[in-house]
């Protein structure tokens, strides 16, 4: 969430900083030493403590005649409305006007901020605000690692001048979240709700990690914070991606509709209601979304990507996404999604230049990788088998997050490693996540099935078999229970049964190649092989099969 800066509030900007201004190297009011002195030192004392309760506070003070009058207030009266309406949008608290002068400090760190650049403050500043309004110009907004890093300094020096204050912790966790230090910015989110119980940004930061690491809890706590501030876009907007996030899809649309009923034109949300269909595969809604959103503008960085997205997953037209993806990650060059997802197509590309391109932009993100990076890496040395690194790569993404795709994706590396018991931990924690879904269900059963278990496998099984009527479902348990037989014949058998019910069923597919091949019965070995290829034509090991085969292929 930038700082805002809409028509009416540059309008105000203007008009208070009209006057003139004292030094900039004036000492702060307060020195927080001790209790505030007077109104303006209460003043400048309850901005500095930034919750909403003393902002609320401060802006009862400014009804004070007096202090209506006096330069200082009106520069920190416009402090404490930018910290409110960057902090905590919602909350109903009305600054009024004031008239600071257009020179003065806080002046120029605010106009700087709107824009999205950060001003730091001058050496030896002993203003609390000097070094803490500047990152209003960061939060909510997507910067590049080393600018959040380089500030870190500018707010420990903030902490030494007004341990008191709610917006150092908070701007720290803020900090350390998005250079993915989680477990530093998880202490720093809970020193700021020790300060403060009602600071619900920091709150949110803290559900944000929990999602990372896939925490049950993180619903409820999001879904009583919400009850809480019913007002509160931020919170509807993470409810939506949560809910999105565990597939509750009803739960995200009913959220969705609420807000569209509101504002039929919502450019944000139609633009994340976009998103979402497009995760679930709902090409032709997501066009509509977009469609709509395109009366409104076809120039956002949202939009343009999103396009490139239904290119690249609807029309599988790679070259019409790449067309949409060059120039907008020229025009924004530090945006990891794009370069992300740039990468992602060019790794998948047959053409040797593409690939080398998508391998220079992945290098480059894995200089300072956040969790998608990481994410991705770890599925393009899979897809190398490159069993060595995807485990480095994974063991780094396991510690910052552990959704169900990176387990699974553990799982296949320990198990290619042979490290049969680790991939059994991973397959379980998967399997107790969610018992219903096939991937877990299968990974699960197969790593009971390597580590002599059997029986437990078997009982999982046929408790499938019996349960789903047809279809993939059924066709992944009959090659599952295959892999238990020990005659041919019934192992053969359950491989038909499964192709009949999936006859894409890639595993039983490589399966009754495999059986035809130690036979050296080329003919049917190459029928399988081939209907294999046709699936999955990069597989590196079906590759090496094609080279050995290749006559009998017609190749």
């Amino acid at each position: 969430m930038k700082f805002p800066v809409t028509t009416p509030v540059l309008f105000l900007l203007c008009l208070f900083f009209s006057c003139t201004s004292p030094s900039r190297t004036a000492p702060p009011v307060n020195d927080n030493s001790g209790s505030p002195s007077g109104p303006l030192e209460e003043l400048q004392y309850q901005v500095e403590l930034g919750t909403p309760d003393s902002l609320r506070e401060a802006s009862r003070l400014l009804q004070n005649r007096d202090l209506a009058l006096s330069e200082t207030a009106g520069s920190l009266g416009a402090a404490g409305r930018a910290i409110y309406e960057a902090l905590y949008p919602g909350i109903n608290i009305s600054f009024p006007g004031g008239n600071p002068p257009i020179n003065h400090p806080y002046a120029r760190i605010l106009r700087e901020a709107g824009g999205g650049n950060y001003v730091p403050p001058p050496q030896g500043s002993r203003d609390f605000l000097e070094y803490v309004l500047p990152f209003l110009a960061y939060y909510g907004t997507e910067v590049p690692r080393a600018g959040l890093r380089n500030v870190l300094a500018y707010l420990d020096r903030a902490a030494q001048l007004n341990p008191r204050s709610v917006l150092v912790p908070l701007f720290r966790g803020f900090a350390l979240e998005k250079t993915g230090d989680n477990s530093q910015a998880e202490e720093a989110y809970r020193q700021a709700l020790d300060i403060s119980a009602t600071c619900y940004p920091a709150e949110l930061g803290l559900i944000r990690l929990l999602m990372l690491q896939g925490a049950d809890e993180s619903l409820p706590r999001l879904q009583d914070l919400s009850r809480r501030y019913p007002g509160n876009r931020e919170m509807k907007r993470l409810l939506i991606r949560l809910y999105a996030d565990r597939q509750d899809w009803p739960g995200a649309d009913g959220i969705i509709a609420e807000m569209l009923r509101q504002n039929s034109r919502d450019g944000e949300i139609l633009l994340l209601r976009a998103r979402i269909l497009l995760d679930r595969g709902l090409f032709q809604q997501a066009q509509v979304s977009l469609d709509t959103y395109a009366s409104i503008d076809t120039g956002s960085r949202e939009y343009i990507f999103l396009r490139a997205r239904i290119q690249a997953e609807a029309h599988r037209n790679r070259e019409a996404a790449l067309n949409y993806l060059r120039p907008l990650s020229r025009s924004y060059p530090a945006d990891t999604e794009i370069a992300l997802y740039m990468a992602r197509l060019l790794l998948e590309s047959p053409r040797t230049e593409e690939n080398t391109e998508g391998k220079t932009i992945l290098n480059r993100l894995l200089g300072d990788p956040s969790p998608a990076v990481l994410a991705l890496a770890v599925e393009n040395s899979i897809g190398q088998e490159n069993w060595k690194d995807a485990k480095a790569y994974s063991d780094k993404l396991l510690a910052r997050q552990k959704n169900n795709r990176d387990l699974f994706n553990a799982y296949l590396i320990e198990r290619a490693l042979g490290n049969y018991a680790a991939a059994l931990s991973h397959a379980r924690e998967l399997y107790n996540r969610d018992s219903s879904s096939e991937e877990a269900v299968s990974s699960y059963i197969t790593a009971l099935t390597e580590t002599g278990r059997q029986s437990e496998a078997s009982r999982i099984i046929e408790q499938g078999l019996a349960a789903v009527p047809g279809g993939t479902q059924k066709s992944r348990y009959y090659y599952l229970r295959s892999r238990l037989r020990t005659n041919e014949d019934a192992l053969m058998n359950d491989l038909r049964s499964s192709l009949f019910e999936d006859p894409l069923n890639l595993d039983a597919l490589i399966a009754m190649f495999e059986i035809y091949h130690r036979r050296k019965d080329e003919r049917r070995a190459a029928y399988y092989l081939r209907q294999a290829l046709t699936i999955a034509p990069n597989n590196p090991q079906l590759k090496r099969y094609e080279a050995e085969y290749r006559s009998v292929l017609g190749q």
